[in-house]
């Protein structure tokens, strides 16, 4: 697969050129493109966004509200569907990957005209995503942010709707963490309320991804919210939760368990295998279950494992790897099985040694087993 990074390169910086100077005939495209493309091919995915996003600030008028004109006019006409893979340059104007670049100069240009930034921010997320950009605005302007994200709860682009749960995540991937909202997720609660039953699907997703940042922090706060949107939910609403308590189902908390009917202990018996017993890393090993129900009645179980890694200093630690949601019928006998990949990766490194992993269903430890993992 072709690297990110390589979606911003010297023709994407071309194309705006051309579509700048379109809309303003005093841009200095020339200059333009050799800031941007000066260097760029060395430089990584988020440091390509900053220097392109540095030459638009070089190069677009020094008033912001008249630079911002300038970027909106050069955008593409908003889609009326989520199709991701449409988002991109035409000749109707700017779409997809550049506009990443363009968010960027409106956070580190716009902080003194809010107003406007988050304006300029709502016409591009339609071509792209804002949902950076709008967060240095949170920190800095937090209640005029916030009264604005409840505007555009009821737009009626589902890009916008997106950016108000995804904007305001405490824990967004690869953007500023919003502390504020770690510390106290209620601010946004009501944006995600009006939001769980979008029409939707990309929006609803988002929104199970921001329960799930809130639940990292506020276990209690997802646990309620379960107790009272789970009741009488449609399919789309239990999976929009579903999705949305994956962290601490991961971690059997006990009441989110019991909120989406998975609070029982298994009724049966459970085995665990490891083949083989000992691995390389690079390898993979199997992880194999025989569920055995002694139940007269069907039993609904979430099936996870638990594996304790060797850390540098000789102790372990605990890393839950999602495994399986069953439903087992009355004295039924189930195999599963699935491959866990030893290879290593940035986010966790493998040592050596012996790593213990415990069968977990419905969040109780219910088998264990081990393997060697040599170097």
């Amino acid at each position: 697969m072709e690297p990110f990074k390589n979606r911003i390169d010297a023709a994407l910086v071309r194309a705006a050129a051309s579509h700048l100077r379109r809309v303003h005939r005093a841009f200095p495209h020339e200059r333009f493109v050799r800031l941007a493309t000066d260097g760029l091919a060395a430089l990584e995915l988020k440091a390509r966004v900053q220097h392109v996003a540095a030459a638009f600030a070089a190069t677009l008028p020094g008033s912001f509200a008249a630079a911002a004109d300038v970027l909106e006019a050069s955008l593409a006409p908003a889609r009326a569907d989520t199709d991701l893979g449409a988002l991109r340059v035409g000749d109707d104007g700017l779409a997809g990957w550049i506009v990443w670049p363009m968010t960027d100069f409106v956070a580190t240009n716009g902080l003194s005209d809010p107003r406007r930034a988050l304006r300029a921010l709502h016409a591009m997320t339609q071509r792209f995503t804002a949902e950076y950009a709008v967060r240095p605005f949170f920190v800095e302007h937090e209640a005029l942010v916030l009264a604005t994200l409840r505007e555009w709860v009821g737009d009626p682009s589902a890009h916008v709707r997106r950016l108000v749960s995804e904007g305001s995540r405490p824990r967004l991937p690869w953007g500023l963490q919003l502390r504020s909202l770690i510390a106290d997720p209620s601010p946004t609660l009501p944006l995600l309320e009006a939001l769980q039953d979008d029409p939707s699907e990309y929006v609803r997703r988002s929104v199970a991804n921001h329960l799930n940042d809130i639940a990292k922090d506020h276990a209690d706060v997802v646990g309620a919210w379960l107790e009272r949107h789970l009741p009488g939910a449609s399919p789309q609403r239990r999976a929009m939760l579903g999705h949305a308590s994956r962290t601490l189902v991961k971690r059997g908390d006990p009441r989110v368990l019991r909120a989406l009917g998975l609070g029982q202990p298994l009724r049966g018996s459970a085995s665990l295998v490891l083949r083989p017993s000992t691995a390389r890393i690079g390898d993979s090993v199997a992880v194999v279950v025989v569920l055995r129900s002694t139940a007269r009645t069907a039993q609904s179980l979430v099936v996870d494992y638990r594996v304790h890694h060797v850390l540098a200093s000789g102790s372990t630690g605990a890393k839950v790897w999602k495994g399986w949601r069953v439903d087992l019928a009355p004295h039924e006998k189930r195999e599963l099985s699935k491959k866990h990949s030893l290879r290593q990766v940035t986010t966790r490194r493998l040592r050596a040694g012996r790593h213990a992993v415990d069968l977990l269903v419905n969040g109780k430890v219910v088998a264990r087993a081990a393997f060697v993992l040599r170097a």
